[in-house]
């Protein structure tokens, strides 16, 4: 599995690591984790440095209208996100684009940084 996650109920805290190719089913099956487990307002702590997306541009728009249907499902809490590579980087951006979500998002080189910001960043 390419995204590994956890949802913190207790912390109300989000936690994937993800690992290898990643594609569109594999998003759209966290994306629906979060819903489905009343993960949404929570922060979200993403590790995608060893990630490689397959991603089409029909994919993304797919993923732009699933994350799109939830801006209906404010708050969404604040997203930190960490990545190394120019491949995973270019996505994350576009998906940081995606469906005008209220919440902040953030993209980080260090696991560290990201951490401080998102522990430091209200809930939404």
């Amino acid at each position: 599995m390419p995204l590994r996650f956890k949802i913190d109920h207790a912390r109300r805290f989000v936690d994937v690591e993800g690992r290898g190719v990643v594609g569109l089913q594999d998003i759209l099956d966290y994306l629906d984790a979060l819903v489905t487990d009343n993960g949404m307002p929570y922060r979200k702590l993403l590790d995608l440095r060893d990630v490689t997306p397959n991603l089409t541009d029909d994919d993304v728009m797919v993923l732009g209208a699933r994350v799109s249907v939830y801006a209906h499902l404010e708050p969404r809490g604040p997203i930190a996100l960490v990545s190394n590579n120019d491949e995973s980087d270019l996505f994350i951006r576009r998906f940081m684009n995606l469906g005008g979500a209220k919440r902040p998002i953030k993209l980080f080189q260090s696991m560290d940084k990201a951490r401080d910001w998102l522990l430091a960043t209200p809930e939404s």
